[in-house]
């Protein structure tokens, strides 16, 4: 089905608003649909006005289009190893009109540092796989396997990757489980990205938090800034007024 131009809509796939500047996204429900930790990344990552932008990991592409959205950076650029995920992410950077603010790159994150120039980005993004190994995995080949569990990459590539990319006071964002975190906060240390903000996210305020957000600045001083608790829900299928505020509602 072609939706605009020579823009093709494949089988099975759909077109999802994103109540951001009219922007839509191209996602398959069979394989991996973005989730709501890759919004509250956008919503936590910060871009000054003409800052170059990499997000490691970027599926269909969703936290590029977001924050094309909501900052003023000057470019974007997203890296994904599944060439199926990044063909739907460049055709979404189509549908929007995005050619010239976006690139999607086909890649690696092991192998980041060597499809781009060293210390080339003011900000870099990551929605990483959150699971240690293939426990459990019935296909491991599975693109929604490989977007959840570390069969591509680990959490030390995404980390290492990073720090050779990030210029000289540049801001990495990630968000993870709570439960990796003095595994993240020693890597983030280990590569001279040292932290500086972090926030936990808690399904409902009487749960404990099931994901965290986390800021490291490349070569910056040691003091890290913990923010208020961020609460998902209200009540069960009613989000907390900040959540609303995230997703344009």
């Amino acid at each position: 089905m072609i939706i605009k131009g020579n823009i093709v809509l494949k089988e099975n796939e759909r077109i999802d608003d994103l109540q951001r500047n009219g922007y839509q996204i191209i996602q398959n429900p069979d394989k991996f649909c973005f989730g709501m930790d890759a919004v509250l990344l956008s919503g936590f990552a910060r871009a000054k006005a003409g800052s170059r932008v990499l997000d490691m990991g970027t599926g269909t592409g969703i936290i590029p289009i977001l924050l094309a959205a909501k900052t003023e950076a000057s470019y974007l650029t997203g890296l994904e190893i599944q060439e199926e995920s990044a063909d739907m992410a460049r055709r979404s950077v189509a549908l929007n009109g995005l050619e010239k603010k976006i690139a999607i790159v086909t890649g690696d994150i092991k192998e980041a540092g060597n499809l781009f120039d060293a210390a080339s980005f003011d900000v870099i993004t990551c929605n990483p796989p959150y699971m240690i190994g293939q426990h459990g995995l019935v296909n491991p080949g599975d693109a929604k396997a490989i977007a959840r569990h570390e069969i591509l990459c680990t959490l030390e590539d995404v980390i290492g990757q990073a720090a050779k990319l990030l210029k000289p006071g540049g801001n990495f964002f990630m968000v993870h489980r709570p439960f990796r975190l003095a595994e993240i906060i020693t890597l983030l240390c280990q590569y001279k990205l040292e932290p500086k903000r972090m926030q936990m996210v808690y399904p409902f305020v009487d749960k404990e938090p099931n994901m965290v957000l986390i800021e490291a600045n490349r070569g910056g001083r040691p003091r890290m800034k913990v923010e208020k608790p961020l609460i998902i829900y209200r009540e069960p299928g009613v989000y907390m007024p900040e959540i609303y505020d995230l997703y344009g509602y």
